[in-house]
């Protein structure tokens, strides 16, 4: 049974707090000219107009933190936004299939695609969440700007510049990731679904949540009685330091873990997929969330 409820209100965080604002859906781009970009998500969109800055008009479909990238549906804007695009950015791994309708819809033969999945080598089936493993988001950088530089040479030297300073911006980011990793690595901890999950396995924690329990609650369905009761146990026993859930989709089963957790004084840190109206860049919401988890982690220590 579907039972996963998408929350269109301000996202509240647990600990430090970070206070989003509702979104309608829309589209949202960088400069009014250069390149005509677009990203089917907003996480990699913002980090394309980082990229191109002046030289990239970058056009982000997916804005709004309660649109699920797998229920959306596409429409005329888009189709049209795609169709005069010289790059395309697509996360893959099913995360984002209207974009494969789009770009079978258009006839523009000289874009470039570019496909997170592809460019991680990641298998079908993998967690999809691909932006959450900072180390290899250097790597996506590398190729956008690649991308950039064949589209439009004349600009190569600005495009190499943006790049060296946002692989420089992401320093910060990887250095919490090292030391979470040297205090806390192989600590318990829990998500109601995978959406942190490479952050977590870069940090080195143990994920205890039951694989059919977060599988569940991703796809929108009830989790098995037995994964129910799994994970049901693991707050009870106090099994694990931290739960982290999907601030953006929540459920009848989320909240009943949530509070699980909460009265057996684990505490709890709300995630998002999309970034936050509150957050100007990638790195500042990424850095937001990693702050969270590190006070968390502390305080169960």
């Amino acid at each position: 049974m579907k039972t996963r409820r998408i929350v269109a209100i301000a996202v509240i965080v647990v600990l430090v707090g970070a206070v989003g604002t509702v979104l309608v859906r829309k589209q949202v781009t960088s400069s009014a000219g250069g390149l005509q970009v677009v990203a089917a998500e907003n996480f990699w969109g913002n980090i394309a107009a980082q990229l191109g800055g002046s030289h990239a008009h970058v056009t982000s479909i997916i804005t709004d933190p309660s649109a699920d990238p797998h229920l959306y549906e596409s429409n005329a804007q888009n189709a049209a936004a795609v169709s005069r695009a010289e790059v395309v950015i697509v996360n893959g791994l099913g995360y984002d299939d209207f974009m494969s309708k789009l770009l079978a819809g258009s006839k523009n033969s000289n874009r470039q695609v570019i496909t997170a999945q592809t460019v991680y080598g990641a298998a079908d089936g993998a967690n999809q969440h691909l932006w959450y493993d900072i180390p290899r988001v250097e790597t996506m950088a590398s190729k956008i700007t690649a991308s950039y530089i064949a589209s439009d040479p004349a600009h190569k030297n600005d495009y190499q510049h943006k790049l060296a300073a946002f692989d420089q911006s992401l320093q910060p980011l990887l250095q919490t990731i090292s030391r979470l990793k040297q205090r806390y690595g192989g600590m318990p901890v829990a998500y109601t679904e995978p959406v942190p999950g490479y952050l977590l396995n870069d940090a080195g924690l143990s994920v205890q949540t039951p694989e059919g329990f977060a599988k569940s609650v991703e796809d929108g369905d009830d989790p098995s009685p037995a994964d129910t009761a799994a994970m049901d146990t693991l707050m009870t026993n106090k099994s694990v330091k931290v739960l982290l859930y999907n601030a953006q989709a929540t459920s009848p089963v989320t909240e009943h873990v949530k509070d699980l957790a909460k009265q057996a004084g684990i505490p709890v840190i709300g995630v998002t997929e999309t970034l936050p109206p509150n957050q100007k860049t990638y790195q500042s919401w990424q850095a937001s969330q990693m702050r969270q988890l590190e006070a968390a982690l502390a305080q169960a220590q």
